[in-house]
């Protein structure tokens, strides 16, 4: 019998609004509910890593392997159907290195995006 996969877990910033916006995207893509979806600025939970380097980069546990920036982010595409082809692209090293390129710019203006939002 095939092992069947552990749920993928998925850790947010809950207190930033565009974080939450798009987990609800997410969310409401996630039909199969194949993704837990953990706030980790409130929920209580055991937190693999530290909570303060948690909640600085995106991160996701899948198949019990901590990912985090854009290799967490085609693990949750791999998990939803309709965004699934990303994610196996992005498997392929070239593209989840330009992927990060294009993460770690982000995290740059995050703050100010942030501002915008609210």
């Amino acid at each position: 019998m095939p092992r069947r996969p552990e749920k993928l877990i998925i850790w947010y910033d809950g207190s930033c609004r565009l974080c939450t916006r798009e987990i609800a995207v997410m969310r409401n893509l996630d039909k199969r509910k194949a993704i837990m979806f953990v706030d980790a600025a409130t929920e209580d939970l055991a937190c693999p890593i530290d909570r303060s380097v948690l909640l600085s980069r995106f991160h996701a546990s899948e198949d019990g392997k901590i990912l985090s920036g854009a290799a967490a982010f085609a693990a949750m595409w791999r998990a939803i159907p309709g965004l699934r082809p990303f994610g196996l692209v992005a498997k392929n090293r070239t593209v989840l290195a330009v992927l990060e390129f294009f993460y770690l710019q982000f995290l740059k203006i995050r703050p100010f995006v942030q501002r915008a939002v609210r």
